[in-house]
């Protein structure tokens, strides 16, 4: 595997010269174009009088300014996509020096009832999703937050080798990345699908063929006036006719296009992204699948988008007046147009949805592999039985650096439970959110920041973080037992790691003591696993009574008259706090 500094340097290097050359491109074919525009007022000037040579200039002139046009165009689309791909490698370069302020925070996903994620900081300024998030999509990043949510153990092994295998493709993923941040929706995609969903058809099966019959009936008729055949008037008859035909339906057709017009260029855009996933070769059985899931049997995903558009484009053009008002009184152009677009929906709208979700489903994806190929000293869990729940080896928080993070061993057997006891600031805090988020990241199926991680595959659910409810006039006390209740009734259902810290903090010492190791014991009895933190050392002597529970602890020193933590997880009791020697050191008393 490529390490990704180096990686990501040559990858900048590389496009930036890359886009000197479609600069230079750029200059040139502006330079182009511009001398053919020149030659053609030129000729049309010099030949002013003689048609037969000035009609073959200017047309074949036209053609070829044309045809520069387009290639402009193109050469403007990759110097864009170029740029984009600069960018990415930039930001991951920053991000490997401990630079993550441009990465969005996910703060619209933060929800302080979800099991797990609001006590974890799994959203938020410098949360997990903040670290992980490339995605480019809307639909891509809320893909990520509900698989990073999901609290599913389903799978484990497939996500793992989809991970690894988009892991291994950063080129592809990055040239994925770039092509959806040139997308500019002006609609969500949920929009787009109720749209096709709820739209009720409205043009008659005839308008298959009648419009094409209209079509060949107008040049007749032309050609009859033409000859004096038929008169002005009876021109005039047949345009009315057909613009009468059109405007019966003109409220629908108008409804249609409103909706057609803000959805074409998803369509035009989407259809790149569906083109890369169906030409790559995949090898995991999840990406396989996604695959096959936008295939069809006669034309590819993209290829079908594509057509779309194309459809859509061409409807566009109704505002122009010459084709809105002829087209359509000659060849019954918007209706002829409406039957294509309602034809696509009743072939097609059964996959549509399911071709957006594979493409969120990449883009998702991407940001998790993404954070794979950028931590290549974690380690991918290994599923065990039931008899270890977490078997972890210099296991840290994922999301400090290198330089200041401290590794313990661990190893928590099936129903036991972990008292943790220490210092104000050593350490009891981060150990909590460590294991919290290496049990997240592993039932996703990435990699963890240990040497080695063996588990047993466990739901999550915590109480670390709980606040007052003033909008419901609830005491901090009380949200905190509903908290607890809510625990004890998913325990019930379901097997979960627990994670608790400092349990009844809105009550007095005494009544917290008796509490908590009477939820203790409920925790124990109910057969459940898991760590509780504390600053009250009674809840310690529970070990007495139940051989399930273990104290373990984080110390703190005193030298010098300076505080010392080393962040190491110890057996035992802590025995050092601090809380009165930081309030005569920083002279609050």
């Amino acid at each position: 595997m490529s390490q990704p500094l180096p990686f990501y340097t040559a990858e900048k290097q590389f496009f930036k010269k890359e886009l000197s050359l479609v600069n230079g491109k750029l200059l040139r074919l502006s330079m182009l174009r511009l001398a053919v525009f020149l030659s053609l007022a030129f000729c049309t000037w010099f030949f002013f009088g003689n048609i037969k040579i000035l009609v073959p200039i200017l047309v074949s002139g036209i053609a070829l300014f044309l045809y520069l046009v387009s290639i402009y165009s193109d050469l403007k689309l990759l110097k864009k996509k170029t740029q984009k791909l600069i960018k990415i490698n930039q930001l991951e370069i920053n991000v490997l020096d401990g630079d993550v302020s441009s990465l969005d925070f996910g703060n619209e996903f933060i929800n302080p009832s979800h099991d797990y994620s609001y006590d974890i900081d799994l959203f938020g300024k410098g949360s997990l999703f903040q670290y992980i998030n490339r995605t480019s999509l809307a639909t891509g990043k809320e893909q990520l937050a509900s698989v990073l949510s999901e609290n599913s153990i389903d799978s484990i092994l497939d996500k793992q080798e989809a991970i690894q295998e988009l892991s291994s493709k950063p080129k592809w993923r990055q040239n994925f990345s770039a092509t959806g941040s040139l997308i500019h929706d002006e609609v969500t995609i949920k929009t787009i699908i109720n749209w096709l969903h709820q739209h009720q058809a409205f043009v008659p099966k005839i308008m298959r063929i009648l419009p094409n019959i209209f079509a060949v009936f107008s040049i007749i008729v032309f050609a009859l006036n033409y000859f004096d055949f038929v008169s002005n008037f009876g021109l005039a008859i047949w345009f009315f006719i057909g613009l009468g035909i059109t405007g019966a339906y003109v409220m629908k057709i108008n409804n249609l296009y409103l909706h057609a017009n803000k959805a074409k260029d998803t369509f035009k855009q989407y259809h790149q992204l569906l083109s890369l996933i169906e030409k790559e070769e995949f090898k995991s059985d999840l990406l396989k699948q996604k695959q096959e899931e936008i295939k069809t049997d006669v034309k590819k995903a993209s290829e079908i988008f594509l057509e779309f558009s194309k459809i859509l484009d061409a409807f566009d053009q109704r505002n122009n007046m010459i084709i809105g008002i002829f087209a359509n009184a000659f060849a019954l152009r918007d209706l002829h147009h409406c039957y294509k677009i309602e034809q696509w929906m009743h072939t097609h709208l059964k996959k549509v949805e399911s071709w957006f979700e594979v493409i969120a489903f990449f883009d998702a994806q991407n940001s998790l592999a993404n954070f794979n190929f950028n931590h290549p000293t974690f380690s991918f869990p290994k599923l065990v039985g039931i008899n270890n729940s977490i078997v972890a080896e210099n296991i840290g928080h994922p999301l400090l650096s290198e330089k200041k993070r401290v590794t313990s061993s661990v190893t928590i057997n099936n129903e036991e439970f972990f008292i943790i006891t220490g210092a104000n600031m050593a350490g009891k805090s981060t150990f909590l959110r460590t294991v919290s988020l290496s049990i997240v990241m592993a039932n996703i199926g990435l990699p963890v920041c240990a040497k080695s991680f063996s588990y047993s595959p466990i739901k999550l659910i915590t109480s670390m973080r709980t606040t007052d409810n003033l909008s419901e006039d609830e005491s901090y006390f009380f949200s905190e037992l509903k908290r607890l209740k809510y625990i004890v009734d998913a325990i019930e259902k379901d097997n979960y790691f627990i994670i608790l810290d400092e349990i009844l903090k809105g009550t007095n010492s005494t009544d917290k003591a008796i509490g908590s190791k009477k939820f203790v014991k409920k925790l124990v009895g109910s057969q459940s696993t898991g760590i509780i933190a504390t600053h009250d050392l009674s809840l310690c002597e529970i070990t007495a009574e139940l051989p399930q529970v273990k104290n373990y602890y984080f110390d703190a020193e005193i030298i010098n008259d300076e505080l010392h933590f080393d962040y190491f997880l110890k057996d035992g009791v802590c025995k050092n706090m601090n809380a009165s020697f930081l309030l005569k050191k920083m002279e609050i008393v």
